[in-house]
Formats: C-alpha cells, structure tokens, sequence
C-alpha cells in the first residue's frame, strides 16, 4: 500500500514534535521543579531500506524520511526524593561535622590560650605588686614562655621609672612647699613692712594672723581655708602703702577729707593684689577690700552687707578691730579690755558677723593668751617660723 505522509503522520504535533520531525534529531525535556518532576523522550523514526525491516516497502516515502516518532514519559519523583535524601544526609553530616569542629576549636583555645593568658595575666599583675619577676616554667608551652619573660623585663623597666618617678614627685612635693613657704613668708613680710610704715604697736601682723586662724577653724572651714586666711591675712592693710604720710601718720582725728582719702586703702589694697592668680594673693585682695564692710552694711568702700561679706572679710574685720582696740595706736591709746569686749557686744549684728562674735566670745580665753603673750616679748617670745602644717605655717599657740 502506498500511504502519502501528510494524511498518516504529522497530525496534531506539539511544537517540540514538529522540530524532532523537522530536525531528526531526538529531544530530551526534563521538569525537575514542578511537583511532579519528569523526562520526555521524543525519537525520530526514520525510514530506511536497511534491516529486516524495509520501510520503504510499507511506506511510499522517501528514504531518510521522518515517518513517525515515539514519545517516552517517565515519572522522576523516586528518583529526585532519592537525591534530596542524599543531600539532607551529606548536609547532616557536613553540619555535625562543623558543630564538632568548633567544639573542638573552642576547647583547644580555651585549654591552650584562653587558660594559660588568663593565668599569665593574673601573675603578670602579682608580680608587679609583689615586685617579684613570674617564673616562666609555671607554662605549658614555648609561647607564653616568652611572654612571661618579656612580663618580667616589662614590669622591671615600669618599677624602675615608678622609682625615678617617685623620687622626681618627691623633689618637685618639696620644691612645691618650699615655694609655697616662701610665698607665705614674703606675703607676712609685705604686712610687716606695711605694720612698720604706719607706726602701729609692733607685732599688729602676728596678733591678727593668729586670731584669724582661731576664728576660722571654730567656724568650721575647711583645712585649707583656714591656711589661706591665715595666710592672707597679713595684708589686710596693705594698701595703706598708697596713703599719704600726713594723713596715715597723723596723731590726732582725721578730718572727714582725710577719712575719706584713708578709706582709699581698701581698693588700693585690692588693685594691688587682683590680678594674681596664686590662691593666697587672690584671698589677700577679698581680704584687703572686704575688711571694713559691715555686717549692718553702713561699711566701706562697698557697703556689703551679710553674708554678702565674704567669710575671708568677716574674719579678719573682728580681728583687726580687736587688736586696734586693744593696743597702743599713734593718734591713741590702748582701750580697756572689759571696754572692748562690751563694744563688740554691741556691734554684734551691726558691724561684725553675729555667729562671729559668739565665737570669738566662747574662745575669748584663746584671744587673751595671744593677746598677754605679745605685752613682754622678754617673758614670752614667738618665733615666726613658716611650716606646713595645720596652724597654715604661723607658729599658732597650743591653746589656740
């Protein structure tokens, strides 16, 4: 029979179809995401007078020719679930074997680095208290071997400046307080030049560098308040340096023109002073400015009143004004001692700090002693002696 191609074969051909017959070339598809996943075969037969078989006696074709193909489906499902199971077991494997990597890892540098550092570092620190080199023997391997001797060379080198260091501390501490000694002494001489020029009773300075020292420390200031005070106040009149000889040494009353000039001081005293930065002189210029304010604020050059006053001007005001009272001065005598205890009484809340003058009442034994111990040097005599304790360097007396 002779069959023509068209009306046996090539009806209702896929696309893929129609390349295999166009082609003669078989075709290979796999679906491998889909949930089913599959392969499709798609082989040309092609004929041939070749073989048992002979196309072409059952087909009026030529010879080459496509006559038909045969399409192979085949479900891979088994096969893919086969390989995920592959994987999943090699990723196990592969995950387990990570896991006990990094055990592992951590082990060895906990017992072989962390331990051993930690160990080392904690002798390293005792050593260095201890001032006693670590021995490199106490470690297991070469590395912090090593270590614990360069520890040791380190921590020799750090005691060693730690000693240069401290000797160089010490020297300069010295140095510091000899300074600072020095500064105290030439701040009292700068008063006692002052006392000398304006003819008052010899050693004013001293009584009133001791007084303030008392009223400071039973008001409760601190340690190095009370030195500053103590210190400063020996220029509490200094800028009477800057007032005329006539009216500074004139004995009898000022006139209200020449009272006003000698207020002066207290701002002279302070320009003077001002601009120092040193914590002494900077305490000297409140002192010098603020010892004539009153606490009733009728004082000058300002006219402060209160705890307006800075504490320095309160101290050294009753102190000035005990020991103006009771000594000899050019222009009068000593006053009574009963006189000038009644008048401070009165000026309690007036002109002098109220908790002040209950002070200097209730330690009024200590201000008398200061006070007698000054009327015959030749039965008692204080050397002015600067140091650096407690007294802020001025000799204080015990009963003070």
């Amino acid at each position: 029979d002779q069959f023509v191609l068209p009306t046996q074969f090539g009806k209702n051909l896929d696309a893929v179809t129609r390349t295999v017959f166009d082609t003669k070339e078989p075709k290979f598809l796999v679906d491998e995401f889909n949930l089913d996943p599959n392969i499709r075969a798609i082989i040309p037969y092609i004929a041939t007078s070749e073989g048992a078989l002979n196309c072409l006696t059952c087909h009026d074709v030529e010879e080459g020719a496509v006559i038909g193909a045969v399409e192979i489906s085949l479900d891979l499902s088994s096969y893919r679930n086969l390989a995920l199971a592959v994987i999943t077991g090699i990723v196990v494997l592969s995950s387990v074997f990570v896991v006990l990597l990094c055990v592992n890892t951590f082990r060895t540098v906990q017992r072989h680095i962390k331990e051993p550092l930690e160990i080392l570092l904690v002798k390293a620190k005792l050593a260095y208290f201890q001032q006693e080199p670590m021995c490199p023997d106490d470690f297991e391997s070469f590395e912090f071997d090593e270590l614990a001797n360069k520890f040791n060379m380190f921590n020799a080198e750090v005691l060693a400046n730690q000693g240069l260091v401290k000797s160089k501390n010490l020297e300069l501490l010295a140095l510091n307080n000899e300074i600072g000694d020095t500064l105290k002494e030439t701040v009292f001489t700068m008063g006692v030049v002052e006392e000398q020029r304006s003819q008052e009773t010899a050693d004013h300075t001293r009584r009133v560098t001791e007084y303030c020292y008392i009223l400071a420390t039973r008001m409760g200031l601190s340690a190095r308040d009370v030195e500053t005070i103590t210190a400063a106040s020996p220029l509490h009149d200094i800028g009477k340096l800057g007032i005329p000889d006539s009216i500074l040494l004139k004995p009898g009353r000022l006139s209200p023109e020449e009272f006003e000039i000698m207020k002066n001081h207290a701002g002279i005293g302070y320009a003077m002073l001002v601009h120092s930065k040193r914590d002494i002189l900077k305490a000297a210029a409140i002192v010098a400015h603020q010892h004539h304010e009153k606490w009733d604020g009728s004082g000058y050059p300002r006219g402060l009143a209160g705890e307006n006053i800075h504490i320095y001007g309160r101290i050294v005001a009753l102190a000035d004004v005990f020991d103006a009272l009771t000594s000899d001065r050019v222009y009068r005598k000593a006053m009574d001692d009963e006189e000038v205890l009644s008048m401070i009484r009165e000026e309690r809340g007036r002109h002098f700090d109220p908790k002040l003058v209950d002070l200097f009442m209730e330690n009024l034994d200590a201000f008398m002693e200061i006070k007698e111990s000054y009327q015959n040097k030749k039965d008692r005599l204080r050397q002015y002696a600067p140091s650096s304790g407690c007294d802020g360097g001025y000799g204080i007396s015990g009963s003070a």
